[in-house]
């Protein structure tokens, strides 16, 4: 199975591309999808979406995890980032990939164990848990926040598929 993974946001949006086979999860690809500052929010969210789509024809992703806006500290960006999320979303349904969405919590809960781990200590798991295929683990957050969504879901829809495998 390949799980697409996405950090939304309207500056910077995070992906990665993971295979999964079992308990094994392969790094594909990964990077961020960077927004040129200089054109209007509009053109923005165009460019978010012209960008994933063709990320999805490259890589043909079975399925997508997504972060969930839940709460937001910083009131100036939390439309901008809804608005670049609801784009995600609509691009994800454009072109048939099935998408869940998952709070930070969550992902930190299934990647940790704890619900409220640091940034560090999520990528430092993440690392461990995804074999690299020789390629450099990325230095972008948003990058490594979107392979900890990629594992977080992947886990998910394993333990759902779990359940309908007989003994």
């Amino acid at each position: 199975m390949r799980v697409l993974g996405i950090d939304p946001g309207i500056a910077i949006v995070g992906y990665s591309i993971l295979d999964v086979e079992e308990d094994c999860c392969k790094l594909v690809s990964s990077g961020s999808i960077q927004t040129d500052k200089n054109k209007t929010e509009a053109g923005r969210l165009y460019e978010i979406s012209k960008d994933l789509e063709e990320i999805i024809k490259q890589f043909e992703p079975d399925t997508a995890g997504v972060e969930k806006l839940y709460f937001f500290k910083n009131q100036k960006t939390i439309i901008p980032v809804a608005q670049a999320r609801g784009v995600i979303m609509m691009t994800l349904e454009k072109m048939k990939i099935p998408a869940v969405e998952y709070t930070p919590i969550i992902v930190k809960q299934t990647i940790t164990g704890y619900g409220r781990a640091t940034k560090n200590e999520v990528a430092d798991a993440v690392e461990r848990m995804v074999e690299k295929n020789d390629k450099k683990w990325p230095k972008l957050d948003d990058t490594v926040d979107s392979i900890a969504i990629a594992v977080c879901h992947a886990r998910n829809l394993q333990c759902d598929l779990s359940k309908y495998v007989s003994a």
